[in-house]
């Protein structure tokens, strides 16, 4: 195999693995931006001392993101909420 298709294989194998990761982030940004907004929705008086335990822990995690990254991890929630209300009205 020659040297240029070697690297033509190698740049499609890179741009393929890219292409995953970009999906993997998409969907964790869905994950982080429901979780953002189920945490700042709970009443942590009316939670089990655990689950209170827990939101903090994920909240500290969540709050620790680049403010970009929240940002975006918000709208990709708000935009699978929106997606998932059309799918029920229709």
């Amino acid at each position: 195999m020659s040297m240029t298709r070697q690297r033509a294989k190698k740049v499609s194998m890179l741009g393929h693995e890219l292409d995953i990761l970009m999906g993997e982030r998409q969907t964790l940004l869905k994950v982080v931006g429901a979780t953002a907004a189920l945490i700042a929705s709970l009443d942590t008086r009316l939670l089990p001392p655990g689950a209170v335990e827990s939101a903090d822990l994920v909240a500290t995690a969540i709050n620790a993101l680049p403010d970009e990254t929240l940002r975006d991890a918000l709208a990709a929630a708000s935009a699978q909420i929106a997606e998932d209300d059309r799918v029920v009205s229709d």
